[in-house]
């Protein structure tokens, strides 16, 4: 079948930065495993498939490798894609995309899109053996979630020059790993994320790990609302604010190409 493709920047300050993501409209759902073989054909850190329902927009994001529960730059370039291109009128500002993670709104506000996740707060966790060798940096504390480790740095130049021993990062507890550190000039905190298994070695900016570092960072820092930078090679800058169970996660979107593809 023919279908609607897009590629945008999510989290993206400029074009060719921030985390790409495919968008790809569906007129019905295939089987999981042509979803995995596009997903692997676009070779972004996630592809989101849209299939418009009866109630409104379902979501699915796959890997190049696996479906996931969660993905905060897919959403927020579907949420472009949908609102420049797909819905007019009352409902050009807001899109709810129902999802493996519940109902996942995201709106438009002064010239950001902005995502509403569920928290994630992680908890104090027992440092795995060897992970100062693993990140050849000191780690001040370990935290963690069902899917997530995360360490704290003690500084953001720290967690922008790591590089991680990989084969050991593969090998954790949990196949997502969160290193931050406090932020410096225009921003709060700073992270980077490495997913190996998942077939992410490392994702240029990750707004679902935002669900664990907004609740950890608003903690710490004694302020709900913050901004947050990826230091990865790309880049990207965040505005999130801890609201209860809930995480608000806004950004910008510029957009690379669209077209069709045939699946």
């Amino acid at each position: 079948m023919r279908v609607a493709f897009w590629q945008v920047d999510s989290f993206a300050e400029r074009r060719f930065a921030g985390n790409p993501a495919a968008v790809m409209v569906l007129p019905r759902w295939p089987e999981d495993a042509v979803l995995l073989t596009v997903a692997a054909e676009n070779n972004l850190s996630e592809t989101a498939f849209l299939v418009r329902e009866d109630t409104g927009w379902r979501i699915r994001w796959f890997t190049p490798k696996v479906e996931v529960d969660l993905c905060g730059h897919a959403t927020l370039a579907a949420a472009w894609v949908v609102l420049q291109s797909l819905q007019q009128g009352d409902d050009a500002d807001r899109v709810v995309f129902a999802s493996k993670s519940g109902a996942l709104p995201v709106e438009r506000e002064d010239g950001r899109l902005v995502l509403d996740f569920p928290a994630q707060p992680p908890r104090p966790s027992v440092f795995p053996e060897g992970i100062d060798a693993v990140l050849a940096k000191p780690v001040r504390e370990v935290l963690a979630t069902s899917g997530h480790l995360m360490c704290v740095l003690d500084s953001a130049d720290a967690v922008r020059s790591l590089v991680p021993d990989m084969a050991a990062v593969a090998k954790l507890s949990k196949p997502g790993l969160i290193v931050t550190a406090p932020g410096e000039g225009d921003c709060d905190f700073v992270s980077r994320y490495f997913a190996p298994r998942k077939g992410i070695i490392e994702d240029p900016v990750t707004g679902s790990a935002h669900c664990v570092l907004a609740p950890f960072w608003a903690k710490r820092l004694g302020k709900a609302a913050l901004v947050a930078r990826q230091v990865s090679a790309r880049g990207g800058l965040l505005w999130v604010e801890h609201a209860g169970d809930r995480v608000k996660i806004a950004g910008q979107v510029v957009p690379y190409v669209d077209g069709w593809a045939e699946i």
